[in-house]
């Protein structure tokens, strides 16, 4: 048995109505990443300077030594971009979520109060602006717990959500394990919020972007102008808008950091998009906690059976039945690299046709050999399973005149005789005339071709059964 933990079916082919309040089309989430006094520095007790998202073209760390240069770019995030952005978030009305690296809001002390003063959401960027990939987890656990503490002395309370950044594979598990967390951003895999399960805890996340983020400037292939940045938050913000429209409400996310759009040239490019969308009807700029209370309330969490994290014995008790008295179909099945994707009725589906077209074929000849005929002797006798019972009164084949069921004998009679097998049809997608009309025609044919058309009806009769259990 293996488990595959990456989930790459979320939402899946049908998310859920956002809803979002007053009916907008759109929930647009501004964030303001506060780094500067954070970073990588011999002052802050690391053992080389900063060289991430900068404007130095190619900056790499300097072991043991301050670079001059490179501090005063985040200096300027703290001492003229974080004021002109300011004046334009409070001057719109637009309300902005902080991810505010711990010790850089405990070194700005005149930012954190226009942050409060101005109703801003001011979430944890971690304790640090460093890399937390090699880090072990006790330490990070150490530092996420920390974060916690000097958040709370530094702002005057604790944080309500968590985006570290430059994290660990741990780093997602932790911070939920922490249950103080309302949300967490630390995931880039989806358009809107989804639930995480860690251990008993419930835990909201609300994906975030590095690509309608003005990390872009710094980064190649990346922005070099305003109107690029302006570009691409436009041509975003009218998909999302256009789906919202059509009833299929999205959350877009921006992020921003002081010292890289709060330079003028930059900053034009973000209030020209501003102006854009606060030019539409049904846009909502909410604070990603705002986002986390309306989703809370409005779809809170609900856990149900998952098919990848079943025992065997629950797996086979399950989905045994779902191909006709067979199985051992879902004995071989739950050994299969199974995980999230598998949670739904596709998924369960995937895994137990995989092991149906491998089957010898004396194997899968048992399978069709296992189904009832039509209207047959079983049926009259009451000894079908109750799958195979519904789905024979779903064509009303429970319910026929002397002469049908005359005809049903005398087609199961006929079919088997020249196959071998009984005559198989997903009844769910047929009516009674149609099914009679197919009996006529297949019994016809070659038996090898009739072998691939009643294995694939098989195969189509698992799947109208998964959906009845699963999402």
């Amino acid at each position: 048995m293996t488990r595959y933990p990456r989930d790459f079916r979320g939402h899946g082919p049908n998310p859920p109505d956002a809803r979002w309040p007053g009916g907008a089309k759109i929930a647009v989430s501004v964030v303001l990443n506060y780094e500067e006094g954070g970073e990588n520095n011999i002052l802050h007790g690391d053992k080389q300077c900063e060289a991430f998202l900068s404007d130095i073209a190619g900056a790499a760390p300097w072991p043991g030594m301050r670079h001059w240069n490179m501090e005063s770019i985040y200096d300027y995030g703290a001492r003229a971009g974080f004021w002109r952005l300011h004046r334009l978030f409070t001057g719109m009305g637009i309300p902005v979520t902080i991810y505010g690296v711990t010790a850089a809001l405990a070194r700005n002390p005149e930012q954190v109060a226009a942050m409060k003063a101005a109703g801003w959401e001011i979430a944890s960027h971690g304790l640090k602006w460093v890399d937390h990939r090699d880090m072990p987890e006790e330490e990070e656990r150490a530092q996420i717990a920390e974060s916690f503490r000097l958040h709370e002395e530094v702002v005057g309370e604790a944080p309500r959500g968590w985006y570290t950044g430059r994290c660990s594979m741990n780093t997602v598990r932790l911070t939920a394990e922490t249950g103080r967390l309302d949300w967490i951003s630390d995931t880039y895999d989806d358009d809107l919020p989804w639930w995480l399960e860690i251990g008993d805890r419930d835990q909201l996340v609300i994906p975030y972007t590095l690509e309608a983020n003005d990390m872009r400037f710094a980064t190649a292939p990346g922005y070099i102008e305003g109107e690029q940045f302006f570009t691409y938050l436009r041509d975003t913000f009218d998909t999302l808008y256009a789906e919202g429209a059509d009833g299929r409400a999205k959350m877009f996310s921006i992020g921003l950091h002081c010292r890289l759009i709060g330079r003028p040239g930059k900053i034009a490019g973000l209030k020209r998009f501003l102006d854009y969308a606060q030019g539409h009807a049904g846009v909502w700029f909410p604070r990603r906690i705002d986002i986390a209370r309306h989703w809370a309330a409005t779809h809170p969490h609900k856990r149900f059976e998952r098919p990848s994290q079943m025992t065997r014995e629950r797996f086979v008790e399950r989905f045994g039945g779902v191909f006709e008295h067979s199985p051992w179909i879902a004995e071989r099945a739950w050994a299969l690299e199974l995980g999230p994707a598998h949670d739904s009725a596709a998924g369960v589906h995937s895994a137990l046709a995989r092991i149906f077209r491998t089957a010898s074929h004396e194997e899968r000849l048992g399978v069709l050999r296992a189904h009832p005929d039509l209207a047959g002797k079983l049926a009259a006798a009451r000894r079908l399973t109750p799958e195979s019972t519904a789905e024979q009164a779903s064509a009303a084949l429970d319910a026929l005149t002397d002469a049908e069921r005359a005809a049903f004998q005398r087609l199961n009679a006929d079919y088997m005789t020249r196959h071998g097998f009984p005559f198989i049809i997903a009844v769910r997608d047929n009516d009674k005339a149609a099914i009679l009309a197919a009996f006529r025609d297949r019994t016809a044919n070659d038996t090898d071709t009739e072998f691939a058309t009643a294995c694939a009806q098989v195969e189509r009769i698992a799947e109208l059964r998964l959906k009845d259990q699963l999402p």
